[in-house]
């Protein structure tokens, strides 16, 4: 590890801790991460945005807070310092997972679900990537995944080219039948952004969950999206979840409506085929 002077001095400014060696890590495509050894011998990461909104970092770092305030949920890094410009968060050491560890995820995922929120949506407007994610608060969970949703992330997508009129128009004919669709339960408090990159599988068996997008909503969401981009050992970590708070009937047949937030979401940042596939999605529920 080197060490980069002023991303040095700028951490050291947030945490009572001198910053001996800086290290760049790979992986991230919307903020630059850097691995940060401190002379206190811990280790910690930093991540920076040029150009990032005011409360781009604040928001994340609240969302952090929030899922990690339940007992026995999820794992979150704690948060060391925020501001406008950069989050400093603690090093996660990872490992390889195996089944029980998506087991232990399960259930902890569940409890963290489970401790619910006072609205769907009411929070503050979030980001998902570099897009802004509006979380108004309303009534009912069709109502929110439609207007909050389903609705402005399809018209984006047309607007940038990456849905047809005729595609964006099988999102349209689903908001009207979503009532119908989906059982409403208590708002869940959801990690919101919960694709397998942001499944860090520690050391010990301790997965931690990282780069939220947090609001309160229906479960299944969080799931659907584990679902689409493929966690490891899946089916383990299901099994787990409903031992500590079984699904609503017929959970796996909505697993493709839930889809179409991310889906709609990719369309909107890289275009290709999203687009289409959100719409093919949303033609099975019509």
């Amino acid at each position: 590890m080197t060490r980069q002077p002023t991303l040095a001095r700028r951490a050291e400014e947030l945490i009572e801790s001198a910053v001996v060696a800086t290290a760049p890590v790979a992986g991230g495509d919307i903020s630059t991460a850097t691995k940060l050894r401190l002379s206190n011998g811990t280790t910690a990461l930093i991540k920076t945005l040029n150009g990032a909104p005011d409360d781009f970092f604040p928001t994340e770092a609240a969302g952090l807070r929030w899922l990690g305030e339940v007992s026995g949920g999820v794992r979150v890094p704690e948060v060391l310092a925020v501001e406008h410009d950069c989050l400093i968060i603690s090093w996660v050491e990872t490992g390889r997972g195996g089944a029980e560890d998506a087991a232990d995820l399960g259930q902890r995922l569940a409890r963290t679900h489970l401790a619910g929120a006072p609205s769907h949506g009411g929070g503050s407007d979030g980001y998902i990537g570099r897009l802004p994610l509006p979380n108004g608060a309303a009534p009912t969970w069709a109502e929110f995944y439609a207007t909050r949703r389903l609705l402005p992330y399809a018209k984006l997508a047309r607007d940038r080219g990456a849905m047809t009129a005729a595609e964006s128009a099988s999102i349209d004919a689903l908001v009207g039948r979503l009532a119908g669709l989906v059982p409403e339960e208590p708002p869940a408090r959801l990690h919101g952004d919960l694709w397998n990159g942001n499944v860090l599988w520690g050391q010990e068996g301790q997965v931690t969950l990282i780069d939220p997008a947090a609001y309160g909503g229906h479960r299944e969401v969080d799931l659907a999206m584990l679902a689409l981009f493929g966690l490891p050992h899946l089916p383990r970590m299901m099994e787990a979840y409903e031992e500590v708070s079984p699904l609503a009937a017929d959970w796996e047949d909505r697993l493709g409506l839930h889809q179409l937030f991310p889906l709609l979401v990719h369309a909107c940042l890289f275009g290709g085929g999203y687009g289409a596939r959100a719409a093919a999605a949303a033609a099975r529920y019509l």
